[in-house]
């Protein structure tokens, strides 16, 4: 007959599910699987386990927690994969607060971790639509997008965010839901173009920028986040990180691919804007700063963080980009370099104002990531011209490739945990 577990089973299986919700929730907000694991294995430290191991996936965490002579193994597993850059950072800081007060009990730790859990957005539906067209505009203006486009994509962005957060939030397939967002995003924007030449105000050809609108879908977090896992050798997270990434990327390509056959349009590059150089590098300074903050704002970064990765990101961004337009660099090379200074910039300012390096190096680089040429790959391909899908196709791999690498090199360089084996 099975015999009832004693007094110290007990308590080994409490701490045991108080680190596991740790990490649960910490895995659904998007961070990588090595912040998981270390969340955990503070807390765990914290509860008073003598050890504690974690395997952790895109979608599920397997640990196994020992004291004394008891062990407890637990599976747990995420449905619902997102960005909650708020939820990071408290996790974090609890994750401190509790090693700082070891030992603590489990109930303490239980009444911090609901609490966490039961916070809601700090942005509701409409504003969170706000920063994602406030992020896509500044992305069509460094795409070389003119007003109209800039505009254009504002009103795409806005709409298409507002769709896709509001049926996320009701359970739909993320899938679904990002080819719905894409589509509406890609017609808005084309439905404010044709106004403003229905109306006289404008001429010429703008349909070009109707690929900026729907760069909000870009998912810049896991593609980051999945790269530094295979970086840390976690072969088994990055990879299913990444080919999640790519699953969301394609479903949003190939709707505005259909809406583009359906109109007639074909994503080509706009014409570059014809400005004084000064007033561009400072139009491109700050859109560099108001579309990190744009894209932070979005992951519910609250504000301070927003406004410190949009102050990390905004150099590294403007060197990147006149290094490939002064210095004729390849676009892969300026975007390493960049990577690495905005990682050595997160190391510097994070500890110091207790925030996580993710929640700042991330939304940083996302700017970064080549969103157009991608969709333009997609696109090409899906039209059967390969040669032109596979240029525009290995330039982006090999962008978002270099940010991952300056990423690594700049945690290797300011991170012991980085820079030796464990």
């Amino acid at each position: 007959m099975p015999t009832e577990p004693d007094d110290d089973e007990l308590e080994l299986i409490r701490r045991s599910g108080a680190v596991l919700r740790v990490g649960r929730l910490s895995l659904a907000s998007g961070t990588g699987s090595y912040r998981v694991k270390a969340s955990m294995a503070r807390v765990a430290r914290a509860l008073g386990i003598d050890r504690h191991q974690a395997h952790v996936t895109l979608t599920e965490i397997t640990t196994t927690s020992h004291r004394g002579r008891s062990f407890r193994t637990e599976v747990t597993e995420v449905r619902t994969v997102g960005v909650n850059t708020d939820r990071l950072a408290e996790l974090e800081l609890l994750a401190q607060r509790v090693e700082a007060r070891a030992p603590v009990t489990v109930d303490d730790v239980t009444t911090e971790i609901d609490r966490i859990a039961a916070k809601p957005p700090l942005y509701p539906v409409v504003l969170n639509a706000l920063w994602a067209a406030i992020a896509c505009a500044a992305f069509a203006f460094l795409n070389n997008g003119g007003l109209v486009e800039v505009v254009g994509a504002f009103v795409g962005a806005g709409l298409g965010q507002g769709l896709r957060r509001t049926m996320l939030h009701r359970g739909f397939n993320q899938f679904g839901v990002t080819m719905l967002a894409a589509s509406l995003a890609s017609l808005s924007y084309l439905g404010f173009v044709q106004a403003l030449h229905a109306l006289g105000v404008t001429g010429g050809v703008h349909e070009a920028g109707y690929v900026a609108a729907a760069l909000f879908l870009v998912p810049g977090f896991p593609l980051v986040t999945g790269a530094l896992d295979l970086a840390k050798l976690d072969f088994s997270a990055g990879v299913a990180r990444l080919t999640w990434a790519l699953m969301i990327f394609v479903s949003a390509a190939f709707a505005v691919w259909a809406v583009s056959i359906v109109i007639g349009l074909s994503p080509d590059p706009p014409r570059e804007l014809a400005l004084d150089p000064a007033a561009m590098t400072l139009l491109r300074l700050l859109a560099s700063f108001v579309g990190v903050l744009g894209f932070a704002l979005m992951f519910n970064s609250p504000w301070t963080m927003a406004l410190v990765a949009a102050g990390v990101a905004t150099l590294p961004n403007l060197l990147r980009i006149e290094a490939v337009v002064l210095l004729d660099w390849p676009p892969q090379a300026a975007a390493a370099v960049a990577a690495f200074l905005v990682g050595l910039l997160a190391a510097w300012v994070a500890p110091r104002l207790n925030i996580p390096r993710i929640t700042v190096y991330v939304p940083a680089v996302t700017i970064m990531v080549p969103g157009v040429p991608a969709y333009r790959a997609v696109y090409y391909l899906s039209n059967g011209d390969v040669t032109q899908a596979l240029e525009y196709g290995v330039s982006a791999a090999l962008v978002v490739t270099a940010l991952a690498v300056g990423l690594a090199v700049a945690r290797m360089v300011t991170d012991r945990e980085w820079g030796f084996e464990q």
